[in-house]
């Protein structure tokens, strides 16, 4: 049985799973799908076309669901989907999709979004990502699994960010992000690669090195970056991390790849 505040507004049509949890003054719109064992705190607000995976815990204020800030948007029936075990605090905002991103905005499981956080129309965002405190994600970005992005950094529309690569706080992210990279700046510049996040997830020492000497081949200034590319494809084709971060830059995108600085490592 699902334990609702009396003070709580439940829509009809509303699917509720079972021991979900909504506090006092929450809103549930009347498409909106809430799965097993999900908490609205007190003060959410949950519309549209929105579904929340089980085990998932929404704080006071976030707003989930609402229709997107995009100018072009005119009311098509667009979805967000968020998946189980994420931790949603407070202030965040989260936008269902457009037509122009494929009608679906999307969030992987046990990602956490701490307050103020952003997450526009047409975003697709992997399992394990860390939104800091007021970041912001664009239309149409793409985050993959592990990822941290750091406070009040944002990253522009279409920009994808690799996996587990981290974001400094603050940092303006223009460009895609190579998987494992690590990025800082008022306008982003890469900086070399995510080593305690390797660190954390087990990379061992061999890994670590061939990833190092990877990127160092794959920003040097010799030859042409797609000569340079396929170089590495060649020489580490038993390290499918490295492969990763070549696959990434090889994949068509809007935006360019995000650059070190020269002497940067």
């Amino acid at each position: 049985m699902a334990e609702i505040h009396p003070t709580a507004v439940i829509e009809a049509g509303a699917e509720l799973g079972e021991g979900v949890g909504i506090g006092p003054y929450c809103c549930v719109g009347g498409e909106v799908q809430l799965g097993d064992r999900v908490r609205l705190v007190s003060h959410v607000v949950v519309a549209g076309r929105t579904r929340v995976g089980a085990d998932t815990t929404i704080y006071p204020f976030a707003s989930i669901g609402q229709p997107p800030q995009d100018l072009k948007y005119a009311g098509e029936a667009s979805e967000l989907v968020i998946g189980a075990g994420n931790t949603i605090r407070e202030h965040t905002t989260m936008s269902p999709g457009t037509a122009g991103g494929g009608l679906l905005t999307e969030v992987g499981d046990d990602c956490l979004f701490m307050i103020g956080t952003h997450v526009a129309h047409d975003c697709r965002v992997g399992k394990g990502v860390i939104m800091a405190n007021n970041a912001t994600l664009g239309g149409h970005v793409v985050v993959e699994d592990g990822a941290i992005i750091g406070g009040l950094a944002a990253v522009h529309q279409f920009a994808r960010i690799g996996k587990m690569a981290i974001i400094g706080g603050m940092s303006g992210v223009e460009h895609d992000v190579i998987p494992y990279g690590s990025a800082i700046g008022e306008r982003a510049r890469l900086t070399g690669l995510n080593i305690v996040g390797l660190k954390r997830r087990g990379f061992n020492r061999d890994q670590i090195h061939a990833l190092r000497s990877a990127y160092r081949l794959l920003f040097s200034h010799e030859g042409t970056l797609v000569q340079r590319m396929s170089d590495v494809r060649k020489l580490f084709e038993d390290h499918p991390a490295v492969l990763e971060i070549v696959e990434f830059m090889q994949h068509e995108t809007s935006r360019s790849v995000l650059q070190p600085r020269v002497n940067d490592e």
